[in-house]
């Protein structure tokens, strides 16, 4: 860190640019992921028509909104690679623009396999924008920042749920008009302000703070002064990246996260099915009531991090946030009153959604340089897969009682194998702990 960086006078000015770039850099990369969850959960309010129109089963429904996670997921750190090389801001912006495309062609669905195709291309091709985000947080915010940032962007997707089920719900309305079904009406207009936005991020999204027009040389110097500890050295070799992998803990993590991941994203593109199933009719109300997912999500996201700088025990508050959410999935199951179960939708996303940013705080704070980059992606990699098995698994138990609320099941049954593996985690990082206790005195022996 250089001098003028450091002491009051540079802490104040690293405070003045990073509430800068809180103002300035943050909406734009949360308008950008607002608009990749809403065309990849957009899907979710079409469920019912799609099976009616072009004949898709719940059961392939299910698989179709899966797997657009399995070409996201295998070609993540392939992405991530290509935004560290040419850039972020015209990663994104690429990525941006082709996957609105591909939301607009999900128009066109004939049937299953070309459900199925759409789908997955659109997975391939929106891989990569979350860890290039994230990578773009690193270039942007000190270590202690990062976790307000991860958290202020995670607002995005849950703006997306109370926002677009209603705004999707109005569209589908529009059935008949023009000669589409309102379903086509839901991708097309949906689609088309993503390439928009692309466009628009291609143009004003600075790279890194020394490219911004907003921030004085002194303070882009200060923001990227103090990013810079948490870098990739060029002196870390490969096995420094794949012991990454092996640590116990990082295993531990993401298959929590993976676990986490079977849950809320199976209730995200199951819950207009539910509410549907509660003799609700207007696709409208399907799409108003169907909002109180992001609700949840986005008060869990507000309110939760917030509690856990107040907490000591990592792995105790990730328990006590796991356990609440087997509660009030089993709440829900156990009642058949309507607005117990809306209540109980806000609750369960409140956890599910909530504890999101939980699980990267831990991480980083055990992942650094090198092995933060191969860590965090591989954890992401195992959420995304989870993504997909979620889906799948609700489309199985609808497909086998008839009732999309059979679903709550795997989220109950999810929830309580990561309650299991919490106590593991916690014994993994006290591991982790003592060992880097012992080695710290023999690193600072002088040669």
């Amino acid at each position: 860190m250089t001098t003028q960086s450091a002491g009051p006078a540079g802490n104040a000015l690293h405070r003045i640019a990073t509430h800068k770039a809180m103002l300035r850099l943050i909406p734009l990369m949360c308008a950008i992921y607002f608009m990749s969850y809403l065309d990849r959960t957009n899907v979710s309010l079409a469920k019912a028509r799609l099976a009616a129109d072009l004949g898709i089963s719940a059961a392939a429904y299910g698989l179709g909104a899966g797997i657009f996670f399995i070409g996201y997921a295998l070609l993540e750190v392939p992405s991530n690679l290509v935004a560290h090389r040419v850039g972020p801001r015209r990663w994104i912006a690429r990525i941006a623009v082709t996957w609105g495309a591909l939301s607009v062609s999900m128009m066109f669905v004939q049937g299953e396999w070309s459900f199925y195709t759409i789908r997955v291309l659109l997975g391939i091709a929106e891989a990569g924008l979350f860890p290039a985000l994230m990578y773009m947080v690193t270039m942007w915010f000190a270590p202690q920042d990062r976790s307000v940032a991860v958290g202020w962007i995670y607002t995005a997707p849950a703006l997306a749920l109370v926002i677009g089920n209603p705004l999707g719900g109005a569209f589908m309305q529009m059935d008949g008009f023009g000669g589409l079904h309102g379903w086509q009406w839901l991708f097309l207009l949906e689609g088309l302000p993503t390439i928009f936005v692309g466009v628009f991020l291609w143009f004003k999204l600075p790279e890194k703070p020394s490219d911004a027009r907003w921030l004085s040389v002194d303070e882009a110097r200060a923001l990227e002064a103090r990013a810079v500890p948490d870098a990739v050295h060029p002196g870390m070799f490969s096995q420094d990246w794949v012991a990454a992998l092996k640590r116990p803990a990082t295993v531990l993590i993401g298959l929590i996260y993976f676990l986490n991941q079977v849950a809320f994203v199976g209730l995200v593109f199951f819950t207009p099915a539910m509410i549907q199933q509660m003799h609700v009719q207007s696709p409208l109300m399907i799409g108003v009531l169907s909002s109180s997912v992001g609700i949840g999500f986005l008060l869990g996201v507000l309110v939760l991090p917030r509690i856990h700088r107040r907490v000591t025990n990592d792995c105790l508050y990730l328990g006590v946030l796991t356990a609440g959410l087997v509660v009030s999935a089993i709440l829900f199951i156990s009642t058949s009153v309507l607005s117990m179960q809306l209540l109980l939708f806000v609750a369960t996303a409140f956890f599910a959604g909530g504890v999101l940013p939980l699980y990267w705080a831990i991480a980083m704070k055990r992942l650094h340089g090198i092995q933060a980059a191969a860590g965090l992606a591989f954890i992401n990699t195992l959420g995304l897969i989870g993504g997909f098995v979620g889906p799948y698994l609700f489309g199985l138990a609808e497909s086998a009682s008839g009732h999309s609320a059979s679903g709550l099941s795997v989220v109950v049954g999810a929830s309580i194998l990561g309650l299991i593996l919490v106590p593991l985690l916690a014994k993994a990082i006290q591991s982790e702990g003592r060992a880097a206790s012992v080695a710290e005195p023999l690193l600072n022996i002088e040669p």
